[in-house]
């Protein structure tokens, strides 16, 4: 019997619809600028070949409802929100969730400018807020993507403005990483991104699957 120097953390998982089972989550993978709008509002080419890939960890995850709380070293917490993609057995897609990636602007900013990597902007503590799981096939591929802040419209789009698809994405990353089951991807996000404070009401949402909504906490 294995014996432990202090008890092990308890793994995150998410809640699946209609199921009292849950999914467990073994790590967080994003890609980088995957809609040609939101590309373009960051200075960047969208007609760049292939997709990039960033990482959160998985203890990131603010599930069943719980709200997240403002980060700490951060004056511009933005917001984006995202299909995400969920690899089951076989390495295919076991189903999918609306998420949002939040993350310290300007500290991924100032880790751009010196070339240096982005975790302390994207990888903290509750920086991925994400809805239940609704599993099965993607109810529709063209569905639209939106973000209000206190009610207001931030992002708006559809599925279909991504310029790699889901199917490409997974392709992609079975090329870098040997995808397991528990695997998540967060897909990119539309242009509309924006900042939070400390009180904000955040509701997103993908037609066809379950909701998402939290309020920043001071």
């Amino acid at each position: 019997m294995t014996q432990w120097l202090f008890p092990p953390a308890p793994m995150p998982s998410l809640p699946i619809v209609g199921d009292d089972r849950r999914f467990p989550v073994r790590r967080i993978l994003c890609v980088g600028q995957n809609y040609a709008a939101h590309a373009r509002e960051m200075g960047a080419d969208p007609s760049k070949p292939a997709p990039f890939f960033f990482a959160k960890p998985a203890d990131a995850l603010v599930v069943d409802g719980a709200d997240p709380a403002y980060p700490s070293a951060t004056a511009n917490l933005h917001h984006e929100v995202e299909l995400v993609l969920a690899v089951g057995e076989s390495g295919t897609i076991a189903g999918w969730a609306v998420g949002v990636d939040l993350t310290r602007r300007d500290l991924q900013s100032e880790a751009k400018a010196k070339g240096r990597p982005w975790e302390a902007g994207k990888a903290f503590d509750q920086s991925a807020p994400c809805g239940a799981l609704t599993l099965g096939a993607l109810p529709d591929p063209d569905a639209a993507i939106e973000l209000k802040v206190n009610g207001e419209t931030r992002q708006s789009g559809r599925l279909s403005d991504m310029i790699w698809d889901p199917a490409g994405i997974l392709a992609k990353a079975n090329e870098l990483w040997a995808l397991q089951p528990g695997d998540l991807i967060f897909t990119g996000t539309p242009e509309g991104v924006g900042s939070l404070a400390p009180g904000d009401r955040v509701e997103a949402r993908i037609d066809g699957l379950a909701s998402l909504s939290f309020t920043v906490k001071p």
